[in-house]
């Protein structure tokens, strides 16, 4: 466990937990309550927490009962493992979701492709940008489940790319099923936030064998570790305005973001509504909100072994990853 211990906002959050010190990335663990620095093991009750998500409506007053109570068997936080804090269903992954971010990715191309000085390009790239939160629609596409590693694994680069990279998220757990869900009803769907470190492999993006066919998803985000997400689900209730909390992600002990989810062009209600005009959201689906400015890409500086990285976002605890190499 790291030193400082992670907290939570609100009275309690839920994790994945195991005793000592060592063990396998991807062990079962056991489904734990967290109240502060002690957890309340949970299996007696529930195998385990992608369960209780699934039973949320009726999970959620019990929770509270047991925060307050000292039954059961209860562990000191320091003297556990964290793991991945729960198996996810769907995960959803927003794209080019922050203004700033993406206003300097299109002003940069207007420059550099188009000619334009910056103020134009920068006057043009916030237009679109204007435009696409008016009229348009947010951009998603689906990752794999057996990328995610946990809050303090190691992220281990692949094989394959040089350029590897980090995309700091708060993530959002559903709570119950939902199709064709209003924004307006959204929030009621969202059981609780935790926080993802989206790594995306920058030269494996686009294929150049392929150019027609555009963007490599598979093999750019999801090699094993490279998404690392926790520590904790902390209830929707406890978070407060989840259009008002810091990301802040550091790279060697340099700050590389450090945004307020404001800077998002598309809310969560709106990122709700859309992705269930598309398919049926269900307790245990993990969206991802999209990562502000301040990737790799955006500095020329690129994830390489013996690197550490450090994330945060407000209420959600933190992360810290070293960085190895898979050869």
């Amino acid at each position: 466990m790291p030193d400082p211990l992670p907290t939570h906002a609100g009275p309690f959050a839920l994790g994945t937990f195991a005793s000592g010190v060592s063990g396998a990335s991807g062990e079962a663990g056991f489904p734990g309550l967290v109240t502060g620095d002690r957890v309340r093991d949970l299996s007696d009750l529930v195998p385990s927490i992608r369960a209780l998500v699934e039973e949320w409506g009726s999970w959620l007053p019990r929770l509270e009962d047991l925060a307050r109570s000292t039954e059961g068997t209860w562990h000191e936080l320091a003297a556990l493992r964290v793991l991945t804090p729960f198996e996810p269903g769907l995960i959803l992954q927003s794209g080019a979701n922050y203004r700033k971010h993406v206003v300097d990715l299109v002003a940069a191309e207007k420059e550099s492709v188009h000619g334009a000085t910056p103020e134009e390009a920068r006057a043009d790239a916030e237009s679109m940008m204007d435009e696409r939160a008016r009229n348009g629609v947010p951009y998603v596409f689906l990752g794999s489940p057996r990328a995610i590693s946990g809050p303090y694994d190691d992220i281990v680069l692949p094989a394959l790319g040089e350029q590897h990279d980090w995309e700091l998220e708060l993530a959002l757990v559903i709570g119950k099923s939902g199709k064709n869900i209003a924004a307006e009803d959204a929030m009621e769907y969202v059981a609780a936030y935790t926080m993802s470190n989206d790594l995306t492999t920058r030269d494996r993006l686009y294929r150049p064998d392929l150019k027609a066919i555009g963007t490599d998803w598979f093999s750019a985000k999801n090699a094993d570790t490279f998404l690392p997400t926790g520590p904790f689900l902390v209830p929707a209730a406890f978070v407060g305005d989840p259009g008002d909390l810091r990301i802040t992600l550091r790279h060697n002990g340099v700050v590389r973001q450090d945004e307020s989810t404001k800077d998002m062009i598309f809310d969560i209600p709106r990122l709700i509504a859309y992705v269930s005009t598309t398919t049926t959201l269900r307790p245990g689906d993990l969206l991802l909100t999209g990562s502000p400015a301040g990737n790799g890409a955006h500095w020329g500086v690129f994830l390489k072994p013996g690197d550490v990285v450090e994330s945060e976002i407000t209420g959600l605890g933190h992360q810290r990853n070293t960085v190895r190499s898979g050869q």
